[in-house]
């Protein structure tokens, strides 16, 4: 009779922790799929500012067709990116062209003092800012699930469990970022 208790609490005590294991590897699969939405729902925003600070860049330099196109490109491949690794080359072209953006602005003072373009910048900083912070909040979280995943005696189990790979940080590659931190020689 004792045996068969000492079982059945061996077994509960397996199932409490199988549960609690599968629990914990579910909220930090949730909490990073939340983080990866707060990140496009900040992309997207910004996004949405940039034709609008294109367009009052475009009242003054006329002839620089060539940035407002690629500005116009980079948005839209930072739309349409889908992994943590297509937003991350993404996001690395589209400050390459928003850099580029705002050194040609830099050429017009009176384009730098009027309110709107102030507005717009002002809103772009605090757009980075948020995506900044999303970002490592993200990535804070991917690190989390994907220790929690490896670590003993979870990595016995989270594959018969469903979790069976690591999730993918959000990084902007090395090329751009050395890219991103020259300056842009802007010629009239």
């Amino acid at each position: 009779m004792s045996a068969v208790i000492i079982v059945v609490i061996v077994v509960v005590l397996l199932a409490a922790f199988g549960a609690a294991m599968y629990n914990a590897l579910v909220r930090l699969n949730q909490q990073s799929n939340e983080a990866w939405s707060d990140i496009t729902v900040q992309l997207k925003r910004r996004a949405d500012l940039i034709p609008n600070l294109v367009n009052a860049v475009k009242g003054y330099a006329k002839h620089e067709k060539s940035v407002f196109e690629d500005v116009t490109a980079a948005r839209a491949n930072t739309l349409s990116a889908k992994t943590p690794a297509e937003a991350g080359k993404a996001e690395g072209d589209f400050q390459k062209t928003l850099k580029s953006l705002f050194a040609v602005a830099e050429a017009y003072p009176d384009l730098k003092a009027t309110e709107n373009f102030q507005q717009l910048q002002a809103e772009l900083t605090d757009t980075e800012d948020k995506i900044q912070a999303s970002r490592r909040f993200y990535n804070g979280v991917v690190r989390d699930f994907n220790s929690k995943r490896k670590t003993f005696p979870t990595n016995i189990f989270a594959g018969m469990l469903g979790f069976r790979q690591d999730k993918e940080f959000f990084e902007v590659d090395q090329a751009q970022t050395a890219a991103i931190q020259n300056p842009v020689d802007v010629q009239f």
